[in-house]
């Protein structure tokens, strides 16, 4: 068995199976960060920071609100291990989930594995006018100023302006993925995933596509040529036992 777990890492990382979960240990990881309700003041004017029932920070005033999670589950790609991030000229869909970093591989890449990754969701600023991201200034100097009163234009200006990027003067917020390959809180040994977690109509790898998976998928020929040879086989031992049978009661 071992020997055939191994045979994987032809096509299969390491951490896929020995990080089955993570933000595991009572310590929850961040999932979700949407910038677009900052801004929230307290009655008397004053910057608010809120926890949850674990003592976690779910909201404060200049970042927006957070959720968080425990043991959770990777989200599986194919990965070769380069990873572009996007920078603040390149143009982006506004209409759609910006991926803030993008990486290559493929079953027929020989560089790639599958690898488990942790996804963080959340709503952050742009520039609409130019279609781009931003970034804004929330520490250092003069960062009081900005947010004072909440004035996301001036926070993002000072920002751009210190990067020697452009900036049209006006924001929007949108949707985006950041992907963090997993490579640290490894198992013990005892509970690495088995060959079920994966081989299976409702496994983990059930969103990757372009090759075949025992277990996982269904191709008619295949199935076809399978139960032939299972019967074939059934009906061989049938018509060998029959014949001793025969042959014992002949000598008789």
């Amino acid at each position: 068995m071992n020997n055939k777990l191994n045979d994987h890492t032809n096509k299969i990382a390491c951490t896929t199976c020995h990080i089955p979960t993570y933000a595991r240990g009572g310590r929850p990881t961040k999932t979700w960060w949407d910038w677009s309700i900052a801004g929230r003041m307290s009655n008397d004017g004053k910057h608010i920071k809120t926890k949850d029932a674990q003592g976690y920070v779910n909201y404060v005033t200049k970042k927006g609100s957070f959720e968080w999670g425990e043991n959770l589950l990777p989200e599986y790609a194919w990965y070769s291990g380069n990873i572009r991030y996007k920078q603040l000229d390149e143009k982006i869909d506004p209409n759609g989930v910006v991926a803030i970093n993008n990486f290559e591989g493929s079953y027929d890449d020989p560089d790639a594995r599958i690898w488990p990754f942790k996804v963080m969701r959340g709503k952050q600023p742009y520039d609409k006018g130019n279609n781009t991201l931003v970034t804004t200034h929330l520490f250092g100097k003069d960062r009081n100023a900005y947010w004072k009163s909440f004035d996301w234009n001036r926070a993002i200006k000072a920002a751009m302006d210190a990067c020697n990027a452009d900036y049209s003067g006006e924001y929007g917020f949108i949707e985006t993925t950041y992907h963090w390959p997993l490579a640290h809180m490894v198992s013990p040994k005892e509970e690495a995933l088995g060959c079920e977690s994966c081989h299976a109509k409702e496994g983990r790898l059930g969103n990757l596509s372009g090759f075949y998976m025992p277990g996982r998928d269904n191709y008619y020929w295949v199935d076809l040529f399978g139960w032939l040879a299972v019967l074939g086989t059934a009906g061989g031992i049938s018509l060998h036992g029959l014949g001793r049978l025969l042959s014992k009661s002949n000598r008789r």
